[in-house]
């Protein structure tokens, strides 16, 4: 299946919080796109890894893409080495996305900035012939490079270089988010498990207003900030929003 958007996260929820209101808004307008989540999320301290994959499914239902799959690295303890990095490159090149969104390389999660790194190298190495990887029916992949490599924002506040206007998505992004009941809940204790640092109201109010600050920013209600290491470039004028503010 070839994707116009393959969003990458190391943890399932990652690309909730992160760009999934961007993914909305392609997918609305024909978009092809699809989540890859690297590890389960075991050893998260809330939930298990079967309820997990039960609210992944369902916040994929709710954003529309077209596929959701988990490469099963471990969680915590995955590395940015040959055979992690030969694992996404199959991956890559059996999607042949023309953009990938992924973590940030530098964050207070150690996983997110080391899956950042992994992603980031997977992209290019991606694009080598001489890097040989074989599909699950055994047949010889051809190189595939994305055009770009979308780093979005986790935890830590770093400068975007891209905003994208997410106001019409927004409350279908949170919709998203909150599938993941178990991370998300706001008891203080219960079934799921004890408080954690994602777990309070507060962790969910952070996050709308980071999207209220970012839209503040250029305009518009809601955004969502990306980084990129290359220089990003538009065909037409007509693609900047008019900021009067």
């Amino acid at each position: 299946m070839k994707l116009d958007i393959l969003a990458i996260g190391v943890h399932p929820d990652d690309v909730e919080l992160g760009c999934s209101g961007t993914l909305i808004n392609e997918i609305r307008r024909g978009k092809t796109a699809g989540i890859v989540d690297l590890t389960q999320g075991e050893l998260g301290t809330r939930g298990t890894v079967e309820t997990r994959y039960t609210e992944a499914a369902d916040a994929a239902r709710i954003i529309g893409v077209a596929v959701r799959e988990n490469l099963k690295m471990r969680d915590g303890f995955f590395r940015n080495d040959e055979a992690h990095q030969l694992q996404l490159i199959q991956t890559i090149r059996k999607y042949r996305p023309d953009i990938i969104i992924g973590n940030i390389l530098n964050d207070r999660h150690p996983d997110h900035g080391r899956a950042g790194h992994l992603i980031s190298d997977a992209c290019f190495l991606s694009g080598l012939a001489r890097i040989s990887t074989k599909d699950e029916q055994g047949n010889e992949q051809e190189k595939w490079r994305p055009r770009y490599f979308l780093q979005y924002m986790q935890d830590w506040y770093h400068e975007p270089d891209l905003l994208i206007d997410i106001s019409d998505s927004f409350e279908q992004r949170m919709q998203a988010v909150q599938a993941y009941a178990t991370q998300f809940h706001t008891a203080p204790s219960g079934e799921q498990g004890p408080q954690t640092y994602i777990s309070t109201p507060d962790f969910l109010d952070s996050i709308i207003a980071r999207a209220r600050m970012l839209g503040k920013r250029i305009g518009v209600k809601y955004a969502e900030g990306f980084i990129s290491d290359k220089k990003i470039g538009i065909s037409s004028l007509d693609a900047l929003i008019l900021n009067e503010t």
